[in-house]
């Protein structure tokens, strides 16, 4: 029988592999894809998994991919989670990769994310018989997409756990506001839950030259969206604060015109069940309110919530015990509730497992934030990223 991975082969592995992730997410960069539509980037990861000779499992989604590599001895099932979309930003980072695609960025580091788990894949398969239970590689499309149709519901929906069964689960997320070279999580809730809200108003609309206060949709909106912070005011979980905020508002198409209908699109996030029933209710308050000042009409919509990410404790104590291993245990933070969200945790709802963090600070000036059109990593998180990944996997499937 084949002897067992060691730290030190875990990171000869990763390291003979990193120029190639790089090369990777340089390439997913410069092709960035939006949620539903990453054709590209499948036929990409479907084409180098397939090279490895792993098993292909059925996808449910038309983007997207399902791969097993099976281990050389007894152990447990573990799925290793990534995903695939970008943003609908146009870049300002100039770099050679930089966004090739008008209006669309990876400006959250899912192209870091997808190569990251295709070199855990190549360098685990390269050992595969020294190897404990098997692997589910799962690369997910659409987590951008909260309005009710995201990756995770899709493909859980679509079955993909029926023909990929999994124990035990691992996902990370690289930070570009923590250091290179650190990792973090938390057991139980580690990250908000993330309610999609579309709000749609209707007014009288008439002349710009005599729009008032009465039926004008332009200054209903305005208020409504100023008054979103208030929804979430004093709602925290552990000193994290709440958040309620607009990311779209939409109205008119003549500066001379009033228009009689408005849109406005934006996120709740909150952690805990008595958190969403206080913001809901003064959410709906809020609408009712500016209606009446406005005489306006008020639609509000709020689709099925993406849940808070909840990791379980026995797999964040085996991350952080395999963390320490290759990394050593002064790099593994315990970390706060984060405000984001993610619908990994539709996956964590079904297997107990942990979502962790990556530090990627590309260097010591104030680095960009997430969803920005500036935001960059520092590409020396693939290499941590994959040695924590594939280091968790193989603890998990010990366990």
């Amino acid at each position: 029988m084949a002897t067992a991975l060691t730290s030190d082969d875990l990171r000869s592995l990763v390291d003979a592999r990193f120029d190639d992730a790089v090369d990777v997410r340089r390439d997913l960069h410069a092709h960035p894809e939006l949620s539903h539509r990453e054709q590209r980037t499948t036929a990409l990861v479907r084409a180098r998994l397939r090279a490895l000779g792993l098993a292909e499992l059925p996808c449910p989604t038309p983007t997207g991919a399902v791969f097993r590599l099976d281990g050389g001895r007894p152990g447990q099932r573990v799925l290793l989670r990534a995903d695939l979309d970008a943003l609908p930003l146009v870049e300002e980072v100039d770099v050679p990769w930089r966004s090739t695609v008008d209006g669309a960025m990876h400006a959250c580091g899912h192209d870091g994310h997808t190569a990251i788990l295709l070199g855990v894949a190549a360098a685990l398969a390269a050992r595969a018989e020294s190897l404990p239970g098997s692997y589910v590689l799962l690369f997910q499309p659409a987590e951008e997409d909260l309005a009710g149709n995201g990756g995770a519901s899709q493909m859980l929906a679509g079955g993909v756990l029926d023909s990929a069964p999994a124990d035990r689960m691992v996902s990370l997320h690289l930070a570009s506001l923590l250091a290179t070279g650190l990792v973090g999580a938390r057991a139980g809730i580690a990250m908000s839950q993330a309610q999609f809200l579309r709000i749609l108003l209707s007014g009288a609309g008439g002349h710009g030259s005599m729009a008032g206060a009465a039926g004008n949709v332009v200054l209903a909106v305005s208020a409504l969206s100023s008054g979103l912070p208030e929804v979430a005011a004093g709602l925290a979980y552990e000193e994290v604060q709440c958040a309620c905020s607009a990311g779209v508002i939409r109205a008119g198409a003549a500066s001379n015109v009033v228009p009689r209908h408005a849109m406005l699109e934006g996120t709740l996030r909150t952690f805990l069940p008595e958190q969403y029933d206080t913001a809901r209710d003064r959410l709906h308050a809020l609408a009712t309110r500016v209606a009446a000042d406005f005489d306006v009409n008020i639609e509000t919509d709020l689709p099925t919530a993406v849940p808070p990410v909840v990791n379980d404790a026995a797999a964040v104590a085996a991350w952080r015990a395999a963390t320490a291993d290759v990394l050593g245990a002064d790099r593994v933070l315990e970390l706060p509730p984060m405000p984001p969200s993610d619908d990994v945790s539709l996956f964590l709802e079904r297997i107990p497992g942990v979502h962790f963090f990556v530090g990627a600070m590309p260097g010591p000036r104030v680095p960009p934030m997430h969803h920005a059109p500036d935001f960059t990593i520092d590409e020396e998180s693939l290499r941590v990223g994959m040695l924590a990944m594939a280091a968790t996997a193989v603890r998990l499937a010990e366990a």
